[in-house]
């Protein structure tokens, strides 16, 4: 089990991170990230969107024309999206208004289709349903973090507004990092956005670096205590 479920698990929270490895989805990424709450409602709405898509089309694969495929994928995506817009806007309107045009922009983003493509077209349901789960939970969890970073700098809070997503109960969920911050307009602005993704991925990278290094020294000193055994 772990040996089929394992690579898909990190693979969509770490190693092929669509956001961070893949570079995809960007446009919404970089422009709704600005605070934690709309991060995650836009990150939620593309787990669903993943989920759903990839278990339909690994579901319809054998029936779905070889010729015809980039379209029906299209078409499945599409129509799963207007149903979550549709509940977004019946459940929680106000975050479905801050939210706008990137809601139905999900249809275009390119993670979703290359997933489709990728994997749930070749695969089974439910290993096609793990990877829209994790690939969805890394995506999302980079427009959580880059909203949170953004939000701090940005305003001196975290998790403002929180209601817009989890109702009046958490109207004081609001923390505030900074007191009597004046703001940095910045990075809450575009440019913050492209500053703030590049330097997460700067981060990844590094990270990676340095267990590669670490595992090749491990495997160095392995060799030499294999050779010098008599």
């Amino acid at each position: 089990m772990n040996e089929i479920y394992g690579p898909i698990i990190r693979d969509g929270l770490w190693k092929n991170n669509p956001a961070l490895v893949q570079l995809l989805g960007l446009c919404p990424l970089l422009a709704v990230s600005n605070t934690a709450i709309n991060g995650l409602g836009l990150g939620l709405a593309t787990i669903l969107t993943l989920l759903a898509s990839n278990g339909l089309i690994s579901l319809f694969r054998k029936q779905i024309p070889e010729e015809a495929r980039l379209p029906v994928f299209v078409m499945i995506i599409a129509s799963i999206v207007t149903i979550i817009e549709l509940a977004m806007n019946a459940w929680f309107h106000e975050l479905y208004l801050v939210l706008g045009i990137f809601i139905p922009l999900i249809v275009t983003n390119c993670a979703i289709i290359g997933r489709a493509e990728a994997f749930a077209a070749r695969n089974s349901v439910l290993p096609s349903l793990v990877d829209g789960l994790m690939m969805g939970l890394g995506f999302t969890a980079v427009l959580v973090l880059l909203g949170a970073v953004r939000e701090i700098i940005g305003q001196g809070t975290l998790f403002s507004e929180a209601h817009l997503m989890f109702g009046d109960v958490a109207a004081n969920f609001t923390i505030t990092v900074f007191d009597d911050y004046r703001g940095f307009l910045m990075a809450l602005l575009p440019p913050g956005a492209f500053i703030g993704l590049g330097l997460i991925v700067a981060l990844k990278n590094m990270i990676d670096a340095r267990q590669k290094s670490t595992t090749t020294t491990i495997d160095i000193a392995d060799a030499d205590t294999v050779t010098d055994t008599p």
